[in-house]
């Protein structure tokens, strides 16, 4: 079946990523293995650092991020459970194995000076909670098992949402889509679907553009740096 299967990488925004390499490779323990002018984006910087060999926590600089406020509340939420503007990362929840590791990170990250919180046991995961530069609210947890949906999906919460028995199923077991060869061809523009924000003219161009021309002409395959 056709669906991701992990993450490939969560992209931050930061306007000093040498204090978040810092941070996350010293207190987490998470390795830099990419730090390079980002593709299409005239003056960013992107780094990645490896949580396994698919799958790192992204940052982007760009000039104009440090003149940005960061506004509690409104565009960071400042700690794991409380508000900020939709569509935003509220918290950024990392995995260790077990409760043995949980606890040795809960060890490193003190042992930097940083403080942590936990473990709080949810059911289905445990979890220790802190804060990162720039406000990142960030967690570690751990899970004994896969999430048995039967016991989780509150009949209340469900209700609340708007959630009719019909949808509920359809999104506890998605329609099967096994592709069809690279054959489905860009939509026509819809306002009504979501959309990047791009200027409009540039936009329109890239919905106009072939795809083969479009993975010509914004593909960079080269390193920044030669390996023999």
């Amino acid at each position: 079946m056709t669906k991701p299967d992990s993450l490939h990488h969560l992209a931050i925004t930061t306007a000093d990523i040498k204090t978040q390499i810092a941070f996350f490779s010293d207190v987490l323990g998470t390795e830099l293995v990419a730090l390079y002018w980002m593709h299409g984006v005239k003056g960013a910087w992107h780094g990645f650092l490896k949580l396994n060999d698919h799958c790192s926590i992204a940052f982007v600089q760009t000039p104009d991020i440090a003149s940005i406020p960061r506004a509690i509340g409104s565009t960071h939420a400042g700690n794991p459970g409380a508000p900020c503007a939709g569509g935003a990362m509220q918290h950024l929840a990392l995995n260790v194995k077990n409760d043995d590791e949980l606890i040795a990170m809960r060890d490193r990250i003190r042992s930097r000076g940083v403080a942590v919180f936990g473990p709080i046991d949810h059911g289905f995961c445990k979890s220790i909670y802190f804060a990162g530069p720039e406000n990142l609210s960030l967690e570690i947890s751990t899970s004994r098992s896969a999430i048995d949906a039967r016991a989780w999906i509150d009949p209340e919460v469900v209700r609340l949402a708007g959630i009719s028995e019909m949808e509920l199923a359809r999104y506890k077991s998605p329609a099967r889509y096994d592709g069809a060869g690279g054959s489905v061809p860009q939509p026509a523009y819809d306002p009504a679907k979501p959309h990047m924000v791009y200027p409009e003219k540039r936009y329109r161009e890239m919905l106009a553009t072939p795809d083969a021309e479009y993975t010509r002409q914004r593909s960079e395959t080269t390193p920044p740096v030669k390996v023999a």
